[in-house]
């Protein structure tokens, strides 16, 4: 899936922040918040949507709507460019097919050194057991 073509329901707002930025961060609002409401959205499809819902669940508000914030740069824009490259991000991870696993035993070496733990182990603890002469 495309994530860009979700650009025009996307939804900013700016708050002032904290972190760098002097004396700026009194009088400029630069966090960036991004909102998307996955529920409402008309460019998604009832699969997609119910893909995001299920996918993103956690992260979703009451009302079906992702908020995503930004802070840590001294600029709105800045701020507005790392949510949005965030959310993106987000969304297709949301639709990356999972990797099958494949089962595999382990090797030979592998439960050999095991088992030699166990035993090594076993030895240490019969050697606290006490000695009776």
């Amino acid at each position: 899936m495309n994530a860009t073509r979700l650009q025009p329901e996307l939804r900013y707002q700016f708050a002032r922040s904290g972190g760098a930025g002097g004396q700026n961060v009194n009088k400029v609002a630069t966090k960036a918040e991004l909102r998307f409401n996955v529920r409402t959205s008309a460019l998604l499809t009832d699969e997609e949507r119910a893909v995001l819902s299920a996918k993103l669940a956690g992260k979703l508000t009451a009302e079906g709507e992702l908020v995503l914030t930004h802070q840590t740069e001294r600029t709105q824009l800045a701020n507005r460019e790392k949510v949005t490259k965030k959310f993106y991000r987000l969304i297709e991870k949301a639709f990356e097919e999972p990797k099958p696993r494949r089962k595999t035993k382990p090797s030979k070496a592998a439960v050999a050194e095991r088992m030699a733990e166990k035993k090594h182990k076993g030895d240490l603890k019969a050697n606290r057991r006490r000695v009776d002469y």
